[in-house]
């Protein structure tokens, strides 16, 4: 349990460290941060799902069971945080920032280091396939959901986004195994480590430009990701019949804070913008005392 919970302090204080940097930035030289979000979102972030999909060496046979998994999970997760928030009367814009931070749980830069140090090297193999199947579906669908317009307007809004042309780029070179000259490889590489970075210095510019006061709000939206999301995920294991390891890493990996691309996404196409990254941190920091719970439940503390 202890090297758990140093991997989430591992996870987490490189994070705040990112963010508190664009915070004190924010507070001292004016940014045109529309104009740094959209370079995250139609430059930066195609580039590191065509890194992603370019790299991996995982099966199709391998991904499809969490596959199927997350695909449901997601669902689920979505039509709750709607409900929820018609059931509450939540302003539309309220409404897309819910729907954004329980459906996307950060199971990249936090979640592989948690899964590594829980369930090793299996869980770890598992929990990448996880991460493929969030950039293949959030990345297809989030961005229309929160745009709104209808099915037609959103497939050909998704159609247009260049992360959706980034993934293809990615898959089409891993499955015809075809080899980027000239290191090209190399600068989508190098192109892809700015994502993140980017991403939490805006985020911290964000916050920088309104008071940090996270209240009843923030503090319920988080719950609902950190330990709502882990249920849903557990029954959506169980009713397909994961076996222990997948359905493990299933629940852990959507047991996670709120990603901080449903931020970039929000601030992008819709909802509101300071209420979403007042959960990603306050999520993050609730994760400290939630993850433990939930290894202990799916049987991976030690």
């Amino acid at each position: 349990m202890i090297e758990i919970l140093f991997s989430v302090v591992s996870a987490v204080f490189p994070v705040g460290c990112i963010v508190l940097t664009g915070f004190i930035f924010g507070k001292n030289f004016s940014i045109d941060e529309l104009t740094l979000s959209r370079l995250a979102l139609y430059v930066l972030f195609p580039a590191l799902l065509t890194d992603i999909m370019y790299r991996t060496t995982i099966s199709i046979e391998e991904a499809i069971g969490i596959f199927i998994a997350f695909g449901l999970t997601y669902l689920l997760l979505c039509l709750i945080a709607w409900g929820i928030g018609n059931r509450l009367g939540f302003s539309e814009s309220l409404q897309k920032s819910l729907l954004a931070t329980t459906a996307l749980p950060n199971s990249g830069n936090m979640g592989l280091p948690v899964t590594l140090f829980a369930l090793g090297e299996a869980g770890l193999e598992r929990a990448v396939i996880y991460l493929i199947s969030w950039n293949l579906i959030v990345m297809s669908t989030m961005p229309a959901i929160l745009k709104g317009g209808g099915f037609r307007s959103g497939i050909i809004f998704t159609l247009k986004l260049p992360i959706i042309w980034g993934m293809i780029l990615g898959l089409t070179l891993n499955l015809w195994d075809i080899e980027l000259p000239l290191k090209l490889d190399d600068g989508l590489h190098l192109l892809r480590g700015a994502t993140i970075p980017i991403a939490l210095l805006l985020m911290g510019i964000q916050i920088s430009k309104n008071r940090f006061l996270p209240g009843t709000y923030e503090l319920c939206a988080s719950l609902v990701r950190l330990l709502g999301a882990g249920f849903v995920a557990y029954l959506v294991g169980k009713i397909l019949s994961l076996e222990m390891l997948d359905l493990q890493v299933l629940v852990l990996q959507s047991a996670m804070p709120s990603a901080l691309t449903s931020f970039i996404i929000v601030n992008e196409f819709g909802g509101d913008a300071t209420r979403t990254s007042r959960v990603v941190i306050v999520s993050t920091l609730l994760s400290f005392l939630t993850l433990p719970i939930v290894l202990w439940a799916i049987g991976a503390a030690s």
